[in-house]
């Protein structure tokens, strides 16, 4: 598959020439692929956010290069208008952004910018709304008479409305409750199923991105550390732990297990993973475990 977001050597300096200098990102070569759901993991202050913000042009780089579907953002800046119709970011509490009449208004406010026709716009606002599990009869309600879910949910499918070919979440669930959050990553991941489109997904949840992601992209001290299968990132248990990440807390357990000599894998991600390991190894007699 083509790539879809190609970085070249991307840096970015907050404060350039002031004794405030602060590299955010440094040098970071990065290649994804069209279609893929990709978990964006990393301490606080990794550079993980701002990278983010590079791909759909809400930051330029201080250095290096940016491609969107192949197409470099910044090679002509009239083009970065279009660049954020076509890659989608939803920022942590999105909800705060929400200020039409309506909810129709909120999620139209995106297409109606590209220039689409009002059929169009119906069209898009009323597939949004499903791919987001909201009944339609929520149009014409205030957002604000929503609750926290229901308005993180309409914002989301504000940003959808827009059909992006890139969909960046940053930390998506923040602040819910686990029905909530359960709710909101199955519509995103029910969207990407159905969509086929690239999904990016910033988390703090290693369960999460262990559930629902195909590759991990682990940021560390303004760099990319490594990019890869969720079963090759999150096998590095010892070079997570000593950056301040962890794993999923069943991955811990298994990994504990396997050191101590017992006969389960020490690849265990999720807890359906899980399940499936200790019922294979019970139906052989249970091996000593």
């Amino acid at each position: 598959m083509p790539a879809i977001i190609k970085t070249e050597d991307l840096s970015h300096v907050y404060s350039e020439g002031t004794p405030f200098c602060k590299t955010a990102v440094g040098g970071v070569n990065l290649s994804i692929e069209e279609g893929e759901m990709v978990g964006v993991i990393g301490h606080t202050g990794s550079g993980k956010s701002t990278l983010i913000q590079h791909f759909n042009g809400l930051l330029k780089p201080t250095t290096g290069k940016i491609y969107i579907d192949g197409q470099d953002i910044w090679a002509n800046k009239q083009d970065i208008r279009s660049v954020r119709f076509k890659v989608g970011l939803v920022f942590q509490y999105p909800e705060y952004q929400l200020f039409e009449e309506t909810v129709y208004k909120d999620i139209a406010f995106g297409p109606k910018n590209m220039g689409l026709s009002e059929e169009e716009i119906d069209e898009r606002v009323h597939s949004a709304i499903r791919f987001v599990g909201l009944k339609e009869s929520v149009l014409e309600k205030s957002p604000f008479d929503l609750s926290g879910g229901q308005k993180r949910r309409v914002a989301i499918a504000g940003v959808i409305a827009m059909d992006p070919k890139v969909l960046i979440l940053d930390e998506p669930t923040a602040g819910l409750d686990p029905k909530g959050r359960d709710l909101i990553l199955n519509q995103i991941m029910a969207y990407h199923e159905e969509k086929k489109n690239t999904v990016l997904l910033v988390s703090h949840s290693m369960e999460d991105i262990a559930k629902f992601a195909t590759k991990v992209l682990v940021m560390n001290n303004a760099a990319v550390f490594t990019y890869d299968t969720v079963e090759a990132v999150f096998s590095r248990v010892e070079e997570l732990n000593d950056m301040g990440l962890s794993t999923p807390q069943i991955t811990r357990v298994f990994y504990e297990l396997h050191k101590q000599g017992l006969p389960v894998s020490d690849k265990i991600f999720t807890v359906k993973a899980a399940r499936e390991e200790l019922l294979k190894r019970l139906q052989k007699g249970g091996g000593g475990c």
